[in-house]
């Protein structure tokens, strides 16, 4: 029996075969992760994602000029909404509220591709390092800023940014919280493309599709060894490999994919 399409508050879910496309949906306050439905959002999309086995690949993107700003400055300023209550209450918003943003994201079982339309600022560039692969607008902006309001950046991105750059460039952005247009962004291998505005989710649905054509259960089982060679000894990966490839070749996928092969070597 398929899952049900998760109910959304404040983003935008499309279902295109088996990609979805998550869309962040309150450019009123240019798709801000707090003070939104925003992480909730992303945490629903990601279960349905986990339970449904026919879903391939995960695209976010944002509506308006904006991708995400992060958190809500004006909360900020007036110590309400999210950033209301003493250390203890603020410690406890945060476990609940954003930080279950990235904690979904890397345990998404499928590819996630950040088409990144408008800036990516403070915990809105965090989203984006978590996804897996990142291609820009030429609108695109990135910032790691939260040095420039006294803070740190309380959603993880100290762990993310240093894994996708390395920890000399992610100090530096983090250290000085400037702004990096799309093509230093390219350069810093932060987005693996950079594409005019008006292409951006043509270019990210043509990759999206080329991943989405390869059999999906030993696309999940790839996703969960990429994710744990980070974390894992050869011996032991190699283990969990060994097993891994003994699901592949007792999945029907797996001989549909060799019997295509084989037509196309005999042609």
């Amino acid at each position: 029996m398929k899952e049900p399409l998760p109910q959304l508050e404040d983003c935008l879910l499309t279902l295109d075969n088996n990609i979805v496309t998550l869309t962040f949906n309150r450019h009123d306050v240019r798709n801000a992760l707090t003070s939104t439905a925003i992480a909730d959002d992303i945490v629903n999309t990601i279960e349905w994602i986990n339970k449904t086995q026919s879903i391939a690949v995960l695209i976010i993107t944002g509506t308006g000029s904006a991708f995400s700003s992060g958190g809500n400055i004006k909360d900020m300023a007036g110590r309400g909404g999210d950033f209301a209550g003493n250390v203890q209450e603020l410690e406890t918003r945060y476990r609940q509220g954003i930080q279950r943003i990235p904690l979904a994201i890397h345990k998404c079982e499928v590819p996630v591709i950040a088409a990144i339309n408008g800036p990516a600022i403070g915990a809105g560039f965090d989203v984006a390092n978590m996804c897996d692969i990142r291609i820009a607008s030429t609108k695109a902006k990135f910032g790691e800023t939260f040095a420039n309001l006294g803070l740190i950046p309380g959603d993880g991105g100290a762990w993310f940014m240093q894994r996708v750059i390395g920890y000399q460039k992610a100090a530096e952005l983090t250290f000085t919280g400037r702004i990096i247009n799309a093509d230093e962004a390219k350069e810093l291998g932060v987005v693996l493309n950079v594409v005019e505005p008006e292409i951006l989710m043509d270019n990210v649905m043509t990759l999206a599709k080329e991943i989405a054509a390869k059999p999906t259960a030993s696309m999940r089982l790839t996703k969960r060894l990429m994710k744990m060679a980070q974390r894992t000894d050869l011996p032991d990966f190699l283990d969990i490999c060994a097993v891994f490839q003994g699901m592949c070749h007792n999945n029907p996928e797996h001989l549909d994919a060799v019997n295509v092969m084989l037509e196309k070597l005999g042609k």
